[in-house]
């Protein structure tokens, strides 16, 4: 646990308790620290064990709402993303790839803010796909992202404890401010029926020369197959499993997957597979970001429900939730 656990040794009740260590918790804290607020981040898992170290990860909206608001997010997010790409050991580079289309389609509304997009040929996508279209984009090694997350909060002055929150009231009547970024456990946690997992399967392999990565939506007949490379090693995915909690890799599942990444890529044929990850997508109708307020001046806020879609929302809806706290205790408690 060395190294992800910063016990908080003030005594001192802090102006913010952040509740989650993922994208969203990690990212909200940092916003929050940097802004002169007292930040703790409570967390039943570290981040390395959430669904955010699972994800691929590309910056794009997916299995989101379409929207004024996740358009701004997703932009806000972008430009910090761009910026981190240039900056050593964010776990952050700009990679160009394809995402291809098993029937006829349009650009989706996002593609404005993407700089090089085009529409693919028809010899450069794959068989089986009739249409894509060619972008570069950030895309992020998870694990050592989240670890720069981790230093960047820490080293802002914030504080991780490791522990179970057993409800919103309870770490409510601790603090002034809370936020919940809990992502796929806000359903148990809130509880909130409309937040429902879509479980994600990826493997990693060595990397046979992959240098752009491609992305080949899912439909009726086939499934989600995603491939991003990482140096010496390249991500491959996926499932999109509604309504299953399983952490749990299955190997068929990751066969499967291999298979349907080596159809694409033939470099990958019988790769071996050096490790598997599981995430559960928190998936919901509309992202939930507002406020509540609990009597005596305190304050939760709520940030989750970012579907497939965590990473490109994650400034945005971080800077969003500060805005609103700052309006709200212009004054920080130190």
């Amino acid at each position: 646990m060395s190294g992800w656990y910063r016990a908080r040794v003030s005594g001192r009740e802090p102006d913010v308790l952040v509740i989650g260590a993922g994208v969203s918790g990690l990212t909200t804290a940092i916003c929050l620290a940097e802004a002169g607020l007292d930040v703790t981040i409570r967390a039943s898992r570290l981040p390395l064990e959430t669904t955010s170290a699972a994800a691929g990860a590309v910056w794009g909206p997916h299995l989101v709402e379409a929207s004024e608001r996740v358009t701004r997010w997703s932009r806000s997010t972008l430009a910090t993303l761009r910026d981190l790409a240039g900056q050593p050991g964010t776990g952050v580079r700009m990679v160009r790839g394809i995402e291809a289309w098993r029937a006829p389609g349009e650009p989706p509304g996002w593609s404005a803010l993407i700089s090089g997009f085009r529409r693919c040929g028809a010899a450069e996508v794959p068989d089986g796909f009739v249409a894509g279209w060619q972008y570069s984009a950030p895309v992020l090694n998870m694990p050592v992202y989240l670890g720069y997350l981790l230093d960047r909060f820490t080293g802002s002055g914030g504080e991780v404890a490791v522990a179970t929150v057993g409800s919103l009231a309870e770490a409510a009547a601790e603090v002034p401010v809370v936020v919940n970024c809990t992502g796929v456990q806000a359903h148990h946690l809130v509880p909130d029926p409309a937040l429902q997992p879509v479980r994600g399967q990826a493997v990693i392999v060595a990397n046979p020369g992959i240098s752009d990565f491609f992305i080949g939506a899912g439909d009726a007949t086939a499934d989600l197959v995603y491939m991003f490379p990482h140096g010496d090693t390249v991500l491959l995915g996926g499932t999109e499993e509604r309504g299953n909690w399983s952490l749990d890799p299955d190997p068929e599942t990751s066969q499967r997957i291999l298979a349907g990444c080596a159809a694409v890529e033939p470099r990958l044929a019988g790769a071996e597979i050096l490790a598997q990850r599981v995430g559960l997508r928190p998936v919901r109708p509309q992202v939930r970001l507002e406020a509540e307020h609990l009597g005596s001046g305190r304050l939760l806020l709520h940030n989750y429900g970012h579907s497939g879609a965590g990473v490109t929302l994650s400034w945005g809806c971080a800077r969003d939730i500060t805005e609103q706290i700052l309006r709200r205790h212009p004054s920080p408690g130190r």
